[in-house]
Parts: structure tokens; sequence; C-alpha cells
């Protein structure tokens, strides 16, 4: 609940110093003049930047369990799974944190950790990941999404996200009044005109992509976290090193659906495409991890 209330206050501070700022430079009085509510768009931009980004946290681990198929294991059927229900619950207890829900899916080597609250989340692993491990390093890899879990990134990201959603679409709309009257200049009583309308859907777009970039780069920060947070549960940081390391050599990214792969242990971009990448290059995760980045 605590960090719902950031969120919630996080948003409103956001939206009044926007409100201050515009006022000061005249563009509120402007645009109210020519037809915008100020203050109705501000309570519209919260509703539309927070809503959905609680919404899909609240529904986390079912959309999860839905999409990659993942099993929750209630009952261990084997060794490995009753290994691997023992480990995160050890972990979970060094992390002070209540068990999470333990599930397997069908898949290349890659694990995720989801869900509302860190007393009810998820972590799940793929059956490539058992298969072509050593228990030390999968041990390693649960150590990080444990360690998600505890620092609650998952909400942190999610609340990031909201932010920047309200941004986007109050900005969009502002510029998008200010576009339709002083180029286009639509004096219709009626409402907004069309440039208004595709001013509005271009800057959504424009302002959605510089948005993804600032998600993206705190998905790749918390990554660096998780890894720290993995070493300091199992006591050295090794066992992540050489997780890592073999991770480095196999396909992993693909095997989640697109909405979780920002959640997954695996993923990276090169070049201009890294700007977008949730999480950071192998080869720097290691670096972090040995004290050389």
């Amino acid at each position: 609940m605590k960090r719902i209330f950031l969120f919630i206050a996080t948003n409103l501070a956001v939206m009044l110093v926007m409100s201050v700022v515009l006022s000061l430079l005249g563009v509120n009085r402007y645009l109210s003049a020519n037809g915008l509510n100020m203050g109705s768009l501000m309570i519209y931009s919260l509703v539309v930047g927070f809503t959905g980004a609680i919404f899909s946290l609240l529904i986390s681990k079912q959309m999860a369990k839905w999409s990659t198929g993942a099993r929750v294991i209630d009952t261990p059927s084997s060794s490995t799974e009753l290994w691997l229900v023992d480990t995160v619950k050890r972990l979970a207890d060094r992390a002070g944190i209540a068990m999470p829900e333990v599930a397997v899916y069908d898949g290349e080597p890659n694990a995720f950790a989801t869900g509302a609250f860190k007393n009810s989340a998820l972590v799940a692993v793929s059956t490539g990941l058992l298969e072509s491990m050593t228990k030390d390093e999968v041990e390693a890899v649960l150590g990080h999404e444990i360690a998600h879990v505890a620092n609650g990134d998952m909400v942190t990201l999610t609340l990031i996200q909201g932010v920047v959603n309200t941004f986007v679409v109050f900005l969009a709309r502002v510029v998008g009044y200010a576009i339709d009257k002083a180029v286009f200049r639509n004096n219709d009583d009626r409402g907004p005109g069309i440039g208004y309308m595709v001013t509005v859907f271009v800057c959504e777009i424009v302002f959605g992509v510089l948005a993804s970039i600032i998600v993206a780069w705190f998905s790749r920060y918390r990554e660096f976290r998780a890894d720290a947070g993995s070493a300091k549960l199992l006591g050295s940081p090794q066992p992540m090193v050489k997780a890592l390391a073999r991770l480095g050599g196999l396909q992993s990214a693909e095997s989640l659906p697109q909405n979780f792969r920002s959640f997954g242990i695996n993923g990276g971009g090169s070049g201009f495409t890294a700007l977008f990448s949730s999480h950071p290059p192998i080869e720097a995760r290691i670096a972090a991890l040995r004290g050389t980045h």
C-alpha cells in the first residue's frame, strides 16, 4: 500500500509542477481561453496514466501464468521440483519476504518474477534453464529473482510507467490544442478540430517512444541491483557470474512474451536498440559483479 500511495502522490506532484510551470509561462491562460480546461485535462491524464498501470500490476501474476503456460508447483512431483521449492523458500527467508508461488514453464533458458506485492509474488523458471544450468547457477538465478521481489522492482517499474504515461497523455493534448489553435486556427466552439486529433496522435507516439527509453533505463538499473542482491543472498558473486556467463551463450529473451521480457533474467540489445532494452549487456553485468563496472 505504501508504494501505491507513493505512485498516486508522485502523479499528483508531477501534474502540480506541470500546472505551475504552464501557468508561469502563460500557456495555461492561453490554452484555457481557447477551449482547453487544464483542470479537467490534469484529472484525465491522472486517470489514464495510473489506472491502466495499477490494473496491469494487479493482474500481472495471472497474465504471466496464462501467457507462459506456467504451472505452479503446489505439490512437488520430482526431486528437481522439491529442490526448486526448497531453494526459493530458503532464499525468500534470507530476503525477509513471504514464500512466493513457484512455477515452471516450457521454454528456452529464462526466469522471471512478478506480482503486485512482495509478499504474494510469483517466481517462475523455464525447463530450459533447469536443464542447461548447474544447481549453483540456478540458485543464483533464483536469488536474482528473489532480489527483484524484495526490492519491490515489479511495483516500482509499474509506478514509473504510470508517471511517464501521465506525462505522455498530458503533454500530447497540450501540444495538440496549441497547434490546433495557432496553426489550424480552429475557432469552432464545438471543440477541437482535425489538427488537434492528428497532433495528439503523433505526439503520443513520439512522447511514448521517449517515455519507453526512461522506463527501459530504470529496468536496466534494477537488473544490476538484482544481480548484486543475488550475490548478497548467496554470500558470493561467483554463482551469479557463472550463471550470466552461461546465459550469454544461450537463447532466452525470445522465450518470454513481449509484455514480460522486462521481468526475465536475460535480454538486452546493442547499438541504438540498447536504449530500449530492459536488460544491460551480459558483459556489463558480469563486470559490475566483479567490481570493475
